[in-house]
Formats: C-alpha cells, structure tokens, sequence
C-alpha cells in the first residue's frame, strides 16, 4: 500500500501547479509570506525602520524575491543565514515579432530560453503565461500596469514530423533545427471562423501596430486574461508551458512527477522552511543572526542581469539592512559578510538506471537518498571541507540522509548560483540540491521522501546554524 503523502509534498504540488513561470513563482511566494506575518519593503525606499524579531520581504522585478526574518537579538556586523535558489526553468518564450502564417497554418515564434531538452517539448498541449504591461485609461490619466496572465486551456502543440517522412529516425535519432523546427501551431487559417476574425482584426502594414508582431487571435486570448482590450496591451514576456499538472506519482505514490523541479522544488522547500522556522512567536528570541532566503531569476542562462544572482541584489540586501542598525556600517558589512553562511540549493543529478556510466563509480546519488552536497575541484560549486561539514553535521544530528556528487573527470560539470554569490559577495558556501531524473526536460522527476528531507533539513539550518557556528574554531 502507498504511504500517505506528506503535508510539504501537497503544498509543493500546490506550489507547481500555481507557477507556470518566474513571476508566478514569485506572486506564490509573497501570498505566501504575506499570510506568514512578513512585511513587504519597496527598493525604492529607506529601510530605516526595520526591527528585531520582525519579519520582511521585497521583489525585483517581479521574478525575483528575498524574504528575511530579523532575530530578536541581532545587532548590525551579525551574520546572515541565507538559502539560495532560483525561480526560473529552460521554456520557450515568444518572439518580439511572434506572428508567423505558413503553409496554411497559424504558428507563433519562439525563441528557447536555457538549456532545454527540446525535443521534450514536441507533441505537448501547450498554453501561455506570463507578465503583461496593460495601459489603463481613467478619465484624463493614464497609468500602466504589470499583470500576469494564464491561459488554462491549450492552445499550442509542436507536432512531431511522422516517421513515413523521415525514416532515417530509427537509426540516427532525433535531429532538431530550433529555428525551424520549434515553431508552435496555434491555429489554421482554413478555419471559417478563424478566417473572419483574421480578417477583421488585421491592421494595415503601414500602421506599426502591435497587431502586426502578433496574431489577432493570439492577442484577443492574452487580452481575455488580463481582462484588457487588445489595443490596451503595450508589451508582454510570454512562455510556452505544459498544461498537464504537477502529481504525485509512481506505483507506491513515491515520485513527484512535474515540469520546473529545478528549481521550483529548492525554492518551495527553503520558503517553508524560512516560513515555518520563523512561524512562533518565540522563534526568534534567542536568534542573533538574520534567516534570509533568495530566489534569483535568470540561473539558467547565467544570472548576469539586474534580477539575477550575478547582480548586486545579495550584496545590496545585506547592506541595507545591516545599514537600518547602524548607518556607519560598511566595516560592520564586512563583518558580517564573514559571520554569514549561504546554502545554495539547486537540484542534483539522480543515478539514472539506464545510463548509470554516467556517474562517477563512488558518487551515485539516490532518490529517496536525501539532499546531495556537490562538490568540484575547479570551483563550478563552491563547497569546501568546512561549508561541506557544517552542511552534513545538520543532516546527522537530526538523522537525515544526505549524499556526495562528483561529476565524472571525463565530463562536463554544471555551475548554479553557489560560485557567483560566493564570489561576487565573498560568503562561505555550499551547494546542495535534492535528486532528480530527467532533468531540464518539460517532464521531470524526484523523490516525495526528498521533498520532505529538503524541508526538514533546511529548517533544521535556520533554526540551529546560530549555535552551531559558534562551536567551529577557524583561526
């Protein structure tokens, strides 16, 4: 018989299934923290009245989000105890000029975002979301404003070219152009109906309207959602996404089976745990630090942007609120820097069953195994002996499994967001991430028993790393 589904694995299906793109992730997120007792801060504002034992969140550009619980005992040159994750996943998003019609059909152009396993994304029902900038007119004003959208029902695929037209298949693969073949359909334009409202709605050429970048009929769908006209919608960062939803699943109800595990499934966990950690109303009296989680957009394709890792974002965080406490503080920045500790928590490379020459003979991570520490001599993660050891002292002291990755020395190794803030902001850290099968595909795979081991471990760190630190000599 299955065993019951744990509590932090149904809110994390929850979780996926309301996050088909970064700003959604996001938006979750702050309903989230904002139910927990967090307060929301604004960039563009003076920190000054931020207080021991109170709790505070801001966004940028509403893909990325920091959330911190301030301890009742903290003073300013205290460290800083921070997760890091990222909210974005390999997609397909639309092109500036989307509007294609070739061979009788409506398609929409795409560009790829990351490194996804396309050929994934083939023979899937497709739909849209993300953010759209909406011009509102009231009276004599006009404002513009940010508004996600979802269209639940799908309206795309990526056909599949049948074998009978491409019968070297079999025995050379699956060979795809990401110009020419990732070119979603959206529609016909035999369609009678279709037809008219092309016919309709199509402006003049010489006009230089939107409308003439994007299908009329793509426009009026987006326009339904964000409950606009389509001649209000100035501009708009759209994705393909799956509309089949996040489950548990397998035989025994042990795997979850979902699009944006990595990293959707490292930011949920760490979000709960800083929520739950911080959810008494004594559970930041003896803290001294600062319990900090990061969510960074734009990981895939390499943080460098104003709301990535690689941006001042961290660094700016930790300045300003040390900055609250005492103005004078940029050698106390400095101090605290050192007192701090990031766990950088991205997801992990499973052993694969059917190509287990891939992993390393003594590095073989296992689903239901626990968090894996990831660990690279050429610094593509930054895990040394010490962040390694305080990570793993956690794991034994509340019996959790935890495990060792090593890429192959004949092998390419990946990077996350653990050597970019380790060196941008000097930070001791580690990188960590749950198993997963599958992945970057549009469907992958983890353990339920890892979601509930990420939960329980990160929880563990926020609410004892304080003590722990002080027992490590390092002089």
């Amino acid at each position: 018989m299955a065993a019951a589904v744990a509590p932090v694995v149904s809110d994390l299906i929850d979780y996926l299934n309301a996050s088909p793109t970064a700003f959604h992730a996001v938006v979750e997120a702050k309903r989230k923290l904002k139910a927990a007792g967090f307060t929301q801060l604004s960039e563009r504002d003076e920190w000054a009245g931020l207080e021991p034992g109170k709790k505070y969140f801001f966004t940028r550009n509403h893909s990325t989000i920091v959330a911190f619980a301030i301890g009742a005992k903290y003073v300013a040159g205290n460290g800083f105890h921070i997760i890091g994750a990222h909210t974005d996943s390999p997609c397909l998003k639309l092109k500036p000029v989307s509007k294609i019609t070739k061979g009788g059909y409506l398609e929409v152009g795409v560009q790829t975002y990351g490194g996804g396993l396309w050929y994934t994304w083939f023979d899937r029902d497709l739909t849209i979301a993300g953010r759209v900038i909406v011009r509102e007119k009231k009276k004599d004003t006009v404002s513009y404003t940010h508004k996600l959208v979802r269209v639940q029902e799908p309206i795309m695929r990526i056909p599949t070219l049948a074998i009978h037209l491409d019968r070297t298949i079999s025995s050379e693969g699956l060979k795809i152009n990401n110009q020419n073949h990732l070119v979603p359909v959206l529609g016909t334009l035999i369609k009678n109906e279709m037809q008219k409202l092309v016919e309709q709605n199509e402006p003049n050429e010489s006009s230089g309207s939107k409308n003439t970048k994007h299908h009329p009929l793509l426009l009026q769908l987006i326009a339904k959602e964000a409950n606009c006209e389509a001649d209000e919608i100035c501009d708009f960062e759209l994705q393909l996404c799956d509309t089949q939803p996040s489950i548990v699943a397998g035989a025994m109800k042990e795997f979850v089976f979902s699009g944006r595990l990595d990293n959707l499934c490292m930011s949920f966990c760490s979000l709960q745990a800083l929520i739950d950690s911080t959810s008494t109303v004594d559970s930041l009296n003896h803290e001294s630090g600062v319990r900090m989680v990061a969510l960074f957009d734009h990981e895939e394709v390499g943080s460098d942007s104003a709301q990535g890792a690689g941006s001042p974002a961290m660094l700016d965080a930790l300045s300003r609120i040390t900055g609250a406490f005492n103005p004078s503080s940029s050698k106390l920045l400095e101090k605290a820097i050192q007192r701090s500790f990031l766990v950088s928590a991205d997801m992990a490379h499973a052993l694969h069953p059917n190509y287990m020459d891939k992993h390393e003979e003594n590095h073989q991570p296992k689903l239901h195994g626990g968090l894996v520490i990831k660990h690279n001599a050429n610094q593509r993660y930054a895990t040394n002996a010490v962040t390694a050891f305080i990570f793993r002292e956690i794991a034994e002291k509340h019996q959790l499994p935890i495990q060792d990755f090593v890429v192959r020395n004949d092998m390419g190794c990946g990077s996350t967001i653990g050597p970019i803030l380790a060196s941008g902001v000097g930070i001791r850290t580690v990188d960590i991430g749950a198993p997963q099968l599958s992945m970057h595909s549009i469907r992958e795979m983890c353990a339920t028993d890892d979601v509930k081991h990420a939960y329980e471990h990160f929880k563990a760190y926020f609410e004892e790393f304080t003590e722990l630190d002080s027992k490590i000599i390092i002089d």
